[in-house]
């Protein structure tokens, strides 16, 4: 939790000064009970004539009216500051959590999952956030609250003190005995939340296959299971702490009660003195404060464990090392032809027990189609995801232009591929900022070019709004094609030098997709990698790689695997007459 600690460095003199004003707050709560303790001593006392007693009263009115005027102001000021520097503190923990989440690569996203990373952001944080408040808050006050009724107590009668000491021990061994009980439950919710959030993500995402396959019962007794597994987990913890009020409560009590009697009948104090009342007053204050802050330093330390294991998971996310990252002397990339050699790759996932991909060698060249068919499971989808280093070879390498797209900066490396995933992602905004996404300013002319390149413009057309219309988040508002060739113009706006669509024409109707391959033949002069399973979609490319089982089983043209390529030749059979088959 320390290593989080780092993010309120920039804010260390605000620190430094709510300390200070909860230190003089501390203060003012200690000197309360003393001034009372004066003025009930003047008030009793008979030596004291009339007057005497008024000016006592007035000046000690007037120094308790003053030092609780000052707390209320410490308070206000100390609080608005606690406020602002944990809201900071966690404002740039999320910010330094998104920036390393942008640089994974597909291996970090799997590894934590993408249910379990929402988690750290949102309540791992929050919990941190309010640590923090509640640190700055009583770090400082809980301290010298408790340690400074305990002398206060001690100076205004050593021997009732002694029975502090005794409530204090009994008080801390209750609460640390409930801290050892909670601390493994809350390791336990965390992981019940991360699960949770899976479980509603998944059940979210893929609501419409549970609605037409009728499992609603299902999935919500999964949700149900793992809801109650919480539930149960924080009823237990919730149980535990509440038993700390009462007992606390019921401590105070008898504390109060043991000071009474050891005064009045063990003779604990000289009850003759004309002290007496204002002492025992007073002592009484200083128990209650002390016992109730040592209950706070309490349960800082119990925040403490619930929160370092937030930190832990955030800075676990922070602090990871990366498995694809920068050279530290990247070349300088200023201009990319697009040329791509697979120069014997292969592929093996971490949790994989064999390879995906085996051996795989071939070129593809500037302003050609070069096509990617195979079965499912074949290693296409993997094959390309090599390319933008989504993943990095196991073995072999990756030469864009001859050199190993290792040796370049990704970031700059990443300018000149357009990407496209078969599932077409979209994001909320208008269709401009969507087709503009890969633009550094919005021009609307190369926005409305790209969506002629991608059928897209007939549809957009008829919306009432236009290219001003709206998308919602995900794009649920349009079609699966519309999605897709919104998808397509996106990449194209990008004006990059080498396309990978990833199966990105499936939801394509035959005759938009032969438009739209021609579009991109007559306008695009780049590298193009199409991942199909629909021959009639690559039959007219550059090369045609065949996958399957992870390796090459033929490279050529449409004509030339008919001729010599099998698994090409079943593909085809599968998919095409006899007639088309012929031509």
């Amino acid at each position: 939790m320390i290593k989080s600690f780092k993010y309120l460095k920039p804010y260390i003199g605000w620190v430094i000064l709510i300390f200070v004003l909860v230190a003089i707050r501390a203060f003012m709560n200690l000197l309360l009970p003393f001034l009372l303790n004066l003025l009930i001593n003047d008030m009793v006392n008979p030596v004291l004539s009339y007057d005497a007693k008024i000016a006592s009263l007035t000046l000690n009115g007037i120094l308790m009216l003053v030092t609780t005027l000052l707390g209320i102001v410490v308070i206000l000021i100390s609080g608005f500051l606690e406020s602002r520097v944990s809201s900071a503190y966690a404002r740039d923990l999320r910010v330094a959590l998104y920036k390393k989440v942008q640089t994974f690569s597909m291996n970090e996203v799997d590894k934590f999952t993408t249910s379990s990373l929402i988690t750290r952001t949102t309540n791992d944080i929050s919990s941190l956030q309010m640590m923090i408040a509640q640190l700055l808050r009583s770090v400082i006050m809980a301290p010298i609250m408790a340690i400074g009724g305990f002398i206060m107590a001690f100076v205004t009668s050593p021997n009732l003190a002694v029975f502090l000491v005794i409530s204090i021990v009994i008080v801390i061994i209750f609460l640390f005995s409930l801290l050892f009980i909670a601390i493994p439950r809350f390791k336990l919710i965390q992981k019940l939340t991360d699960k949770m959030n899976l479980v509603t993500r998944e059940n979210l995402s893929g609501l419409r296959v549970v609605r037409a396959f009728n499992t609603q019962k299902l999935q919500a007794n999964k949700s149900k299971k793992v809801a109650k597994e919480s539930m149960e987990k924080n009823i237990f913890v919730n149980r535990l702490f509440n038993t700390m009020w009462p007992v606390m409560g019921l401590m105070m009590q008898l504390t109060t009660v043991l000071l009474y009697f050891a005064a009045i009948n063990l003779g604990f104090l000289d009850l003759s003195s004309e002290s007496a009342i204002g002492s025992i007053s007073a002592i009484i204050q200083y128990g209650t404060q002390t016992l109730l802050n040592f209950m706070m330093i309490t349960m800082i330390l119990t925040m403490i464990p619930r929160a370092s294991i937030s930190a832990k998971r955030i800075m676990e996310v922070i602090d990871s090392d990366l498995l694809i990252k920068d050279l530290e002397a990247p070349l300088t990339l200023n201009d990319l032809q697009g040329e791509i050699t697979f120069d014997n790759v292969s592929f093996q996932y971490p949790d994989s027990d064999e390879p995906i991909l085996n051996h795989i060698s071939f070129t593809a060249k500037k302003g050609q189609m070069t096509a990617f068919i195979g079965s499912t499971g074949s290693g296409k989808s993997t094959l390309i995801n090599l390319i933008p280093r989504f993943y990095d070879p196991t073995n072999g390498q990756i030469l864009v232009d001859g050199v190993d797209i290792k040796s370049y900066k990704q970031n700059e490396y990443l300018k000149y591929i357009g990407y496209v995933p078969q599932k077409g992602n979209l994001f909320k905004g208008t269709i401009t900022s969507n087709i503009a996404f890969g633009q550094e300013e919005i021009n609307d002319s190369v926005v409305k070019t790209a969506a002629e390149i991608a059928q897209a413009t007939n549809f957009i057309e008829k919306l009432d709004k236009g290219f001003d219309s709206e998308i919602s988040q995900g794009g649920s508002n349009v079609s699966g094609g519309q999605r897709q060739r919104l998808s397509i113009a996106r990449a194209i706006a990008k004006k990059p030098k080498i396309y990978i669509f990833d199966d990105s024409f499936s939801a394509l109707d035959y005759k938009t997709d032969q438009k739209l391959r021609k579009a991109l033949h007559d306008h695009i002069d780049a590298t193009i990698l199409v991942v199909a399973q629909r021959i009639n979609t690559i039959k007219n490319a550059d090369q045609i790689i065949v996958l399957d089982k992870g390796k090459i089983a033929g490279i050529g043209t449409h004509q030339e695997l008919l001729k010599t390529c099998d698994v090409y030749i079943e593909i085809a059979e599968s998919q095409l007459s006899k007639e088309e088959l012929s031509r």
